[in-house]
């Protein structure tokens, strides 16, 4: 099979995925109806964002949690159009075939990097690993191993080991094995249980925090606490609601929101070690021509406006505005940040009828 006809059938069925806490990559197995992703992507949530290039954005819920083997089970996105591609025979496969390790973390590019596979029983706390040397980035744990077949035959998981970043991936046999002992659950979520490795599920132990077959302490989906936002997060997330979003899905990350207005995509961050919020426009892509005159444009503007200004990041044209913690409030913020959307508004069309900018997908 093509390299590209591979990398375009993994396309499809990507997905991203984002937390109050982390991001990440998780892919779509028709066979069982079910996104697979690790664990420590969704850790410490019920209900998490989702989005992919044939879905909406939204909601799902985590059907299933795994410490030991670091996976997690999502239910599947409403109507997408996803066709997965299948497991491999893990038989077929030999250390020195070649491999593609592809992921599509939120505000990353979708990557399909090619590696070779340099250990087929790599152990790590008693399991085996597939060790590869495809590159990756935290954002791309939880996305899928492929062969040159085009057929899955592990889970990626990022991990840093002797100061070097090597990659390795859970063998796709043992995330069969995993989903046939959530599957004997019959639709119910489920939870491994880190002391005896049996899966409790939900209609088993109710709302009981201990294991229904070892008696050990444990925590069910339905017992995770929802997110609550504070200080300025929640003064943020606020404003995100006064504006009219769904605030739960904005969120991208520790500290980091996504706004779409009209054709201008807004990104909001806050970097608590130095208090400063930063909102981020991406307006429009520079033109092909006339780039000159542009430039002295925005130069031009950003002497005049207050509290925004025009950069150019590779090849986009994003207006920003910038603001320390100890100014923030409520009022301060949502006047701010109005006049920020507004501002963009008026720009973005200048830029393109005027100076012929592109417009930018903000999908």
């Amino acid at each position: 099979m093509e390299i590209r006809a591979i990398i375009a059938a993994a396309e499809n069925i990507i997905v991203q995925i984002a937390t109050p806490y982390a991001t990440g990559t998780g892919f779509y197995l028709q066979a069982h109806n079910l996104i697979i992703t690790n664990e420590h992507v969704v850790r410490g949530n019920k209900n998490v964002v989702i989005a992919g290039k044939a879905f909406e954005k939204q909601m799902t819920s985590v059907v299933y949690l795994d410490i030991k083997y670091d996976l997690a089970f999502l239910s599947p996105p409403k109507n997408h159009n996803m066709i997965s591609l299948e497991c491999g025979d893990l038989s077929k496969i030999d250390e020195g075939d070649k491999v593609l390790a592809v992921g599509h973390p939120f505000d990353l590019k979708y990557t399909a990097t090619q590696g070779i596979i340099s250990n087929l029983a790599h152990k790590e706390d008693d399991i085996s690993y597939i060790q590869h040397d495809a590159a990756l980035n935290p954002g791309n744990s939880g996305g899928p191993l492929i062969d040159m077949e085009g057929h899955i035959i592990g889970v990626n998981t990022f991990i840093v080991q002797n100061g070097n970043s090597i990659g390795f991936a859970l063998p796709a046999n043992i995330l069969q094995n995993c989903l046939q002992d959530f599957l004997a659950g019959d639709g119910q979520k489920g939870v491994r249980c880190p002391s005896c490795q049996r899966i409790s599920f939900e209609n088993k132990v109710n709302d009981s925090k201990y294991c229904g077959h070892c008696g050990a302490a444990i925590t069910m989906i339905n017992q995770i606490t929802d997110y609550e936002p504070y200080g300025v997060n929640y003064t943020v997330e606020d404003m995100i609601s006064k504006l009219g979003y769904e605030v739960s899905l904005t969120r991208k990350g520790p500290n980091n929101w996504s706004l779409i207005k009209g054709s201008a995509l807004l990104n909001l961050s806050y970097y608590e070690k130095s208090g400063l919020l930063i909102g981020d426009v991406y307006l429009c892509s520079l033109p092909d021509h006339n780039i000159e005159s542009l430039y002295y444009f925005l130069l031009k503007e950003n002497y005049k406006l207050q509290g925004i200004s025009f950069s150019i990041r590779n090849n986009d044209i994003i207006l920003s505005l910038l603001i320390h913690d100890q100014y923030i409030n409520n009022n301060t913020l949502m006047m701010l940040f109005q006049n920020l959307l507004k501002s963009a508004d008026y720009y973005d069309n200048v830029l393109i009828h005027e100076f012929g900018a592109k417009w930018k997908s903000v999908q």
